[in-house]
C-alpha cells in the first residue's frame, strides 16, 4: 500500500524519510518539490539520489483531490468542484484582486453545525477532509492558476497569498488535520505564508479556539451574525452550547497570540432579522471590550434559503451606525455569485450522514 505523501507536514515528512531508511533532510527536499514545484512523478526530483527516487516511485505518491469541474465567473472569481470519492464533493474558490489572491478552502464534507443560513449547512455532513485533500486544495490552486496562459505572473510571483478556511465545514471541528494542513501553509519550504495572511473561521466551537491559540494561532474570523444569544440561537445552533458571553471570553483569550491584534466578526445581512439599527447599537454595547473589526456580508440566496438580502441602503445605514461608533467596519464585495461562489452558497456534493427533521435540525 503506498503513502499519499500531501498528508504530511515537515516532521510527518522527516518520520517518513526515517522510516524508510533515508536522512530526515530529506524531507525539506520533498516539501520544496510537492507543494512549491507542484510536482508528482518521482523520477522529475532531479536533486534526489535515483535510488531513493526508485523506493518513493514503489513506496509513495503524491495525490490530491480530482477535479471535477472548473468555472470561471464574470468577475474573475475561479470555483473548482473537487472529488473526494464515494460519490462527495468539495468545492474551492479563488478570489482574484489586484494587489492580492485569496483561497477559500473547504475543511469539511458538508457541515454539521446547520447555521440556517448556509448552503453548505443545509446539505448536512458526511466525514473530515484528510490533511491531503485540505492542502491538495491550495496544491491544486497553485498549479491550475500557474498554468493558466492568462496569467501574467512569473514563477516568483505568490498566485495565492492569503488562505480564509471559509469554505465548507467547520474548519475547528476538525482540529488535528486543519491545523496540520495550516503548518504546511506557514512552512518556508512549502508555501511560506505569513500567519496574518491565513484565517481560520469558526462559527465558535470556544474550546478549540483556544487550542488553536496554543497550536497554530493564525488570524481569527468568528461567524457572529446576531448582537444577543435568543437570535443567535436561531442563526448560529452552536450558540446553545457556547452562547456568546464564552464566546467573546474566547476571543479576548485568542488575542494574546493572535497575529493580528484584533478579532474580525462576519455578520451576515438578513432583510428584517439581524440588519436593524437596534441590532447595530446591540453589537456596538457587546463588543466594547473586544478589539475587533466587522466585515458585513450581504446575503447569497440559494434554494429553499427563506431569508432575503438586506437592501443596500439597510447595510449602508448599519455600517455607519457601527462606523461612528468607532468600529472597523467593511462591506464585503460580493464576488463569483453568477457560479454560486459567492460566501454562504458552497454546497459541493455531500452524501449526508446526519438524519435532520423536517426544520434542518440533526437529530
Amino acid at each position: 500500500m503506498t503513502t499519499n505523501l500531501l498528508n504530511y507536514d515537515a516532521k510527518g515528512l522527516a518520520d517518513f524519510c526515517t522510516e524508510i531508511g533515508e536522512k530526515p533532510f530529506r524531507a525539506k527536499q520533498l516539501l520544496r518539490w510537492i507543494h512549491q514545484s507542484g510536482i508528482t512523478d518521482f523520477v522529475d526530483m532531479s536533486d534526489l539520489a535515483k535510488g531513493l527516487r526508485e523506493k518513493l516511485a514503489v513506496l509513495a505518491v503524491i495525490e490530491s483531490p480530482q477535479i471535477i469541474s472548473d468555472y470561471v465567473a464574470a468577475d474573475g472569481t475561479r470555483k473548482w468542484l473537487l472529488s473526494v470519492g464515494a460519490g462527495n464533493g468539495i468545492e474551492t474558490v479563488f478570489i482574484p484582486e489586484a494587489n492580492r489572491g485569496t483561497l477559500c478552502v473547504s475543511s469539511q464534507v458538508g457541515c454539521a453545525l446547520a447555521c440556517t443560513f448556509c448552503s453548505t449547512g443545509k446539505q448536512g455532513f458526511n466525514r473530515n477532509l484528510t490533511v491531503a485533500e485540505i492542502i491538495g486544495q491550495l496544491w491544486i490552486a497553485n498549479k491550475t492558476l500557474k498554468a493558466d496562459p492568462n496569467d501574467t505572473l512569473t514563477d516568483n510571483d505568490r498566485v495565492v497569498s492569503n488562505v480564509v478556511m471559509m469554505g465548507m465545514g467547520e474548519p475547528l471541528a476538525n482540529f488535528d488535520n486543519v491545523v496540520m494542513a495550516l503548518d504546511l501553509m506557514l512552512d518556508d519550504h512549502a508555501y511560506g505564508l505569513s500567519r496574518r495572511r491565513v484565517t481560520v473561521s469558526t462559527s465558535g466551537l470556544v474550546p478549540a479556539m483556544d487550542r488553536l491559540r496554543e497550536r497554530c494561532p493564525v488570524a481569527l474570523a468568528v461567524s457572529l451574525h446576531a448582537p444577543n444569544d435568543s437570535l443567535r440561537d436561531q442563526l448560529v445552533p452552536i450558540n446553545k452550547k457556547y452562547p456568546i458571553k464564552e464566546l467573546l471570553a474566547a476571543c479576548q483569550r485568542y488575542l494574546t497570540a493572535a497575529p493580528r491584534d484584533f478579532i474580525t466578526f462576519e455578520y451576515v445581512m438578513l432583510d428584517g432579522v439581524n440588519d436593524s439599527v437596534g441590532h447595530a447599537h446591540e453589537l456596538i454595547n457587546l463588543v466594547q471590550d473586544t478589539p475587533c473589526k466587522f466585515n458585513l456580508i450581504p446575503f447569497n440566496s440559494f434554494p429553499g434559503s427563506g431569508f432575503k438580502r438586506s437592501s443596500a441602503e439597510a447595510v449602508r445605514i448599519f455600517r455607519d451606525v457601527l462606523m461612528q461608533a468607532g468600529l472597523v467596519t467593511t462591506v464585503r464585495k460580493t464576488r463569483g455569485d453568477d457560479i454560486a461562489a459567492a460566501c454562504g452558497q458552497l454546497a459541493g456534493q455531500v452524501r449526508d450522514k446526519t438524519r435532520r427533521t423536517a426544520g434542518g435540525k440533526v437529530e
